[in-house]
């Protein structure tokens, strides 16, 4: 029997293999979504000309937060919990029994609202330099529900509306909703400190 010549194998031309790869890595690019959940919007306040840059801040006016680098919180020195971080922030500012543990009060002249008692409280947040971004964005979120919702019950009671609505329409020129916007946050500023981050300890 004749032997069969073996069928030599053809080289594979990958001249256009470098042009495919290129194509599907600008498919991938433009298709591709990035997540982008995790993130702060915060317009932080100008400064005024008529505060000094340091204040000196009694105690009582005081709410420390601190999350160590286990990413557990601490309130005034005490063990706290994130589920209640918002409610105690709202206690603490508002103070509405008047408890000499919590903020003091001071008489406010506003061009909006006349003669209103507002806080003293100061929200001082310090974290830890291991602390995770998660637990840092977690916190806050929670110091922003805060503000957020105390300043929604103002429009509810001076307005018969919410703050947000409001910031809705200010952020579409409604000279009127951008007046009562300022007078709400006039009142009830966004009082938070933010520390460097340090060596805030495990235990």
């Amino acid at each position: 029997m004749a032997r069969r010549k073996r069928r030599e194998l053809q080289e594979i031309n990958a001249s256009s293999m470098a042009d495919i790869a290129f194509l599907l890595l600008v498919f991938f690019l433009v298709t591709t979504t990035f997540d982008s959940d995790y993130g702060i919007q915060r317009r932080l306040p100008e400064k005024r000309k008529d505060e000094p840059v340091v204040k000196e801040t009694k105690r009582r006016n005081a709410f420390v937060i601190l999350v160590n680098r286990e990413d557990r919180i601490l309130v005034n020195g005490e063990e706290g919990d994130i589920r209640k971080l918002k409610e105690d922030v709202i206690e603490f500012i508002l103070n509405p029994q008047n408890k000499e543990n919590l903020s003091e009060k001071k008489l406010f002249k506003s061009k909006y609202f006349g003669d209103v008692m507002v806080s003293k409280g100061v929200v001082v947040l310090q974290n830890d330099r291991g602390t995770s971004y998660k637990r840092y964005i977690q916190v806050q979120n929670e110091l922003a529900k805060a503000f957020q919702e105390m300043r929604n019950q103002i429009a509810r009671e001076r307005f018969n509306t919410t703050y947000d609505q409001l910031k809705y329409l200010a952020e579409r020129a409604d000279e009127d909703a951008m007046k009562k916007v300022e007078a709400i946050e006039e009142i009830l500023p966004l009082s938070i400190s933010e520390a460097q981050p340090k060596n805030v300890g495990g235990n």
